[in-house]
């Protein structure tokens, strides 16, 4: 994709990475996170690029995506876990409450889907910001 181009929703977000073989009489291909030659008898391919498996971690949490299963998430130039792409970015993108976009690394509050600024989360008994003491949290 262009560089400035916007990406859509999230569906074309999501990368399917496979687990791949890589036969020993093979040329070692580089890796995309490391820039090191991958000698391993297995590695992953995402996003048209080849990492060792310890190199495809996700940007936020730096957990290892091979090990969560066979899918990231991409927005902003970031490799994102579900769990992460889902608390920066939401099934939207934006803030539940104002519907403004919500900036990658920006710290969120998420209730069931939804992710909201944190001056935008508020308690519904009382209308005041979340951070009362006299507030009780949703557990999620």
């Amino acid at each position: 994709m262009p560089a400035g181009t916007p990406r859509e929703p999230i569906r074309e977000a999501i990368d399917q990475f496979p687990l791949i073989s890589q036969l020993s009489r093979e040329k070692p291909r580089g890796c995309a996170g490391c820039n090191g030659k991958i000698r391993d008898r297995f590695m992953l391919q995402a996003l048209d690029r080849y990492w060792h498996e310890d190199c495809l971690k996700c940007a936020c949490c730096d957990c290892h995506l091979g090990r969560m299963g066979s899918t990231l998430y991409t927005r902003a130039n970031l490799i994102l876990c579900r769990r992460d792409y889902l608390r920066l970015f939401g099934v939207t993108g934006n803030c539940a409450a104002c519907s403004k976009m919500i900036p990658a690394f920006e710290m969120v509050m998420r209730a069931r889907d939804n992710v909201y600024h944190l001056d935008c989360f508020a308690c519904q008994l009382c209308r005041q910001r979340s951070d009362r003491d006299d507030c009780e949290p949703v557990e999620l």
